[in-house]
């Protein structure tokens, strides 16, 4: 039986922009399944594992900048979206949920595939809705309608973010061979979009405010999800007319001009109040560096404020004064703009403060350091590895980053002027679906999608690679030391005896079954020769995935990881 309804939803999402979705086999989801499958508008991806799926669309989703629906059949099958979900909410990547049910009159009733999943996800949505179950009153056909409207304008509008729709479906659902499919052309309610703007009044007070604290003034940026010329332009006038340190991590995607302040993890440690700015300016998500966030505790600006669109009061640093709802490049080029006014008027365009020399004088060294320290480890490992392999990243490329070392590696060690778009799901920051994100976007990217991971992350994760539509441009790195390693690097679990098993949890896995199992083109690496090799596989074309495993001694590791943090130190 068709349910026309839900083939009239389908033809909703395409009207409304949706185009692609992911799928994870079921059959209380197979009216929805169909009805996506058989659309002419819409892509579809089945991956097997909800899970997995989850975080493929996430990937998608932040590679598009537009809402993936993602469809998953009843019971625990929703709960295994959870983690994307979740990732999804705190990173700010639409997300259309789409998850089947039992009748209401069933919940609760013994019946199979069946737990409370109408608010499944709790606060990590930005609002569920749950359809009518039954479709013989117009008024539910309209409800239908509105709902799945609110929910595509709540995803992608704002600050972009998941939305879930529980459609309870009643039997029969499957199509007889003699019915067709007709979609319907359902009625559109768009939310209108406006650029938030900040008052003339708000302005004259922070053209006061900057000019107070002129050559005082310091921006930080946290992960901003891609690239944009037209913002890292503008840092990069406010830094070379007036003398204003700009700073980020290597998710904060603004090393590409290889001007801006990228090693603060490094220095920071040994800083004093020579570096500390009146006025601090932040915006984008999450800070990789805990040094940064401890060097502004105890060095706290006279102001601090936050650019976001978010309506909670986001304060990591305990210095916020104000924050601002509104778009960086919105604040930053009135900014700049204010900021010429004032030189004009004062005929001065020239830094007044030695603030940028002294953040800039750090980093250079910073960076002196780290190639010295990395040059001269005398045997194979992990730190030198990862930097070799930034320094052979094609470009342009995408790099995903997975959590625990690698990310912190890499943020370390920096991408200086390279052309090169990093992404790292740090919401959470977990090592759930770091792989299966990257598999997301490879599938969507004309780009080289290259992921640097560790072996937990990557064998929790191993079912992205269980589905017979893996990219051709995907590049794997994978980090074999034999556990996780990270615990080794933290002074309180580096101390306990029971180190290896409660939290290396060590292991000797390869990835080389997988890559058979899955179609992979497979390179070890356990030498500098073989690493190079490998690299040089890596940035051939193909039409197969291609990883490389490089294998290292955790205890090494460790040894050189203490000499590289000691160099900076020294520095």
């Amino acid at each position: 039986m068709i349910l026309q309804p839900l083939l009239d939803l389908v033809a909703l999402c395409a009207e409304r922009g949706i185009r692609h979705v992911v799928i994870s086999p079921g059959s209380r989801s197979a009216a929805l399944t169909l009805a996506f499958a058989r659309h002419s508008s819409i892509q579809t991806k089945v991956i097997p594992d909800e899970r997995s799926a989850g975080y493929v669309a996430l990937g998608m989703a932040q590679q598009l900048q537009e809402p993936v629906a993602v469809v998953c059949t009843s019971g625990t099958a929703a709960s295994n979206l959870v983690p994307a979900v979740t990732e999804a909410f705190f990173l700010g990547i639409p997300l259309l949920v789409l998850t089947a049910d039992r009748p209401p009159e069933w919940i609760g009733q013994q019946d199979g595939q069946m737990i409370y999943q109408r608010d499944v996800f709790g606060k990590h949505v930005k609002k569920a809705f749950e359809l009518p179950a039954d479709y013989t009153h117009p008024d539910a056909l309209w409800s239908i309608e509105r709902q799945v409207n609110e929910a595509i304008n709540l995803a992608g509008t704002a600050v972009p973010g998941p939305v879930h729709i529980n459609v309870p479906i009643r039997e029969p659902f499957y199509p007889t061979e003699t019915e067709v499919y007709r979609f319907g052309r359902p009625r559109q309610m768009i939310r209108v979009g406006a650029e938030p703007v900040l008052t003339p009044e708000t302005w004259a007070e922070i053209a006061e405010t900057l000019e107070r604290h002129a050559g005082r003034i310091l921006i930080a940026a946290g992960q901003l999800q891609g690239y944009s010329s037209e913002l890292t332009g503008i840092l990069e006038q406010l830094r070379a007319e007036f003398g204003i340190p700009i700073v980020g991590d290597i998710i904060s995607n603004i090393h590409q001009t290889g001007t801006f302040v990228s090693h603060q993890d490094y220095f920071l440690p040994l800083a004093g109040d020579e570096l500390q700015p009146d006025l601090l300016i932040t915006f984008g998500d999450s800070f990789i560096s805990k040094n940064i966030k401890l060097y502004f505790r105890k060095h706290k600006p006279f102001l601090h404020w936050h650019l976001s669109l978010r309506p909670e009061l986001i304060d990591p640093f305990q210095t916020l004064t104000h924050q601002f709802p509104v778009q960086p490049e919105y604040f930053f080029r009135n900014m700049l703009e204010t900021l010429d006014m004032r030189a004009y008027k004062d005929g001065d365009e020239e830094p007044d403060s030695d603030l940028l020399a002294r953040w800039e004088a750090a980093d250079m060294q910073a960076r002196k350091t780290i190639f010295q320290a990395v040059s001269a480890f005398d045997s194979f490992g992990e730190l030198a590895a990862v930097a070799e392999v930034l320094d052979t990243l094609p470009e342009p490329a995408q790099l995903h980053l997975a959590n625990s070392l690698s990310v912190r590696y890499a943020n370390f060690l920096g991408l200086r002027g390279r052309q090169v778009t990093v992404l790292s799901n740090r919401g959470t920051s977990g090592i759930d679906g770091c792989l299966s994100t990257a598999v997301g976007a490879a599938l969507v990217s004309d780009e080289p999608v290259y992921l640097l991971i560790g072996d937990v992350a990557f064998f929790y994760d191993r079912n992205a690679l269980w589905h017979p539509q893996l990219p051709a441009n995907l590049r794997i790195v994978l980090l074999n030391n034999s556990g996780g390693s990270i615990f080794r690097m933290i002074d309180g679990p580096a101390r306990q005896p029971e180190l290896g098993q409660y939290f290396e949890t060590r292991h000797h896995t390869s990835a080389e079954r997988v890559c058979a199992d899955a179609g992979i083109d497979y390179f070890p690496a356990g030498d500098e020769a073989a690493l190079r090799k490998g690299l040089s596989e890596l940035k051939k074309e193909g039409d197969k995935p291609k990883l490389l495993e490089i294998s290292t001694d955790p205890e090494r590791n460790q040894k050189y990881f203490a000499e590289f943090k000691a160099a900076g130190k020294r520095s």
